[in-house]
């Protein structure tokens, strides 16, 4: 392949030559040799020509081949490294720029040389403004909705499901396969490529808690694919700069989306950002039963409390009951009436006394 290219190259490089010479046989000074010979001062051009670019063809045909195999490769990996949305849009704004480029090129046409270049240049311009623009604004073109006017938009906004963007600390939970196949949570699920990184690096840990975190976030994550029809692998990195949940949050705000975690500090980041945010942990609490003060209950106490003579006591969404005089029962089941709840940001704690204890303080009163 190599030599037929080399071959190729001469031959392409001998009549390259040959035009040369012959536009510009004034540079050849062989008059007197010429006439002498009796051969034409064209001819002489022609030889010449021909074997000067064929020698420079051959000579030089391997490292233009290696150079161009080099050029090529390094353009192939370039294209498989960039996202599908980036060609898309640079395309778009590309072939915008050379429209435009040659509308404003028309004019220029009856300037001689000086047109030409002008044209070539308004051409490159425009071509790499286009190019330029549309991939930094790939996430506008490539949302039809974005076009519309604000009416249709606003309609448009309410219809679409808004991407949920799972954070590592969710997918390492587990409960989000669950929610996911409740049918509670709509629109596609969005998993980074970054977040998929940083299981893998938990995965490969050599501490065995951390190991085991990792390779269940990734059972999880095969779980939810297998499950949901809905699930998106965003390839592409925000920016390596920043750190995991820095890039979740920009992420969020390009895909106008919604950050599905129970990470507390990251909650609070996100609302101070003005990123919306589905917390796991919230939603656990919010749908746990009410349980109002001066309800019976049935508690089995399973050991004692921080303060003297209490008991502690789990229900079976694991709400922890704190029971006043419970401690002399640890192991026995009894029955208790509310005394009050409090709900903080770990979640709920129910505060109870035994339910003999209520009626002799009650009649006591």
């Amino acid at each position: 392949m190599n030599r037929m290219l080399r071959q190729v190259l001469t031959v392409v490089g001998a009549l390259i030559g040959l035009g040369i010479a012959l536009q510009n046989r004034a540079l050849i000074n062989a008059w007197a040799f010429t006439h002498a010979l009796g051969i034409a001062r064209e001819e002489v051009a022609a030889g010449v020509g021909l074997l000067a670019g064929g020698l420079l063809g051959y000579l030089l045909g391997p490292i233009l081949v290696a150079w161009a195999t080099r050029l090529v490769a390094w353009g192939e990996s370039r294209l498989q490294r960039t996202p599908t949305q980036d060609l898309l849009s640079g395309s778009i704004g590309l072939i915008v720029g050379l429209v435009i480029a040659f509308l404003l090129g028309v004019d220029l046409s009856g300037l001689g040389p000086v047109g030409t270049l002008l044209r070539v240049a308004i051409t490159i311009i425009f071509g790499y403004i286009g190019l330029r623009v549309s991939i930094r604004r790939k996430d506008d073109i490539m949302r039809p909705q974005t076009w519309l006017p604000a009416r249709m938009k606003h309609r448009a906004g309410q219809d679409a499901a808004k991407p949920k963007i799972l954070d590592t600390s969710v997918i390492i939970d587990g409960r989000i396969a669950d929610i996911c196949q409740s049918g509670f949570l709509e629109g596609p699920l969005v998993i980074p490529a970054f977040v998929l990184e940083e299981l893998r690096h938990i995965a490969d840990s050599a501490d065995v808690l951390k190991r085991n975190r990792g390779r269940r976030g990734l059972d999880i994550l095969n779980r939810i694919q297998k499950e949901q029809n809905n699930v998106q692998i965003y390839e592409r990195d925000v920016d390596p700069t920043l750190e995991v949940d820095s890039k979740l949050l920009k992420l969020a705000k390009l895909l106008d989306g919604k950050v599905v975690t129970n990470d507390f500090n990251l909650n609070k980041v996100a609302e101070l950002q003005g990123v919306p945010v589905l917390n796991i942990n919230e939603l656990a609490n919010a749908v746990k039963p009410v349980v109002l003060p001066g309800e019976e209950m049935v508690v089995h106490v399973i050991k004692d409390g921080k303060e003297s003579g209490q008991g502690i006591g789990y229900l079976d969404d694991g709400t922890m009951i704190v029971v006043d005089g419970g401690r002399k029962f640890i192991g026995q089941t009894v029955a208790v009436l509310v005394t009050s709840v409090l709900q903080t940001a770990a979640g709920r704690m129910i505060f109870a006394k035994l339910k003999g204890q209520a009626g002799v303080e009650a009649e006591a009163r």
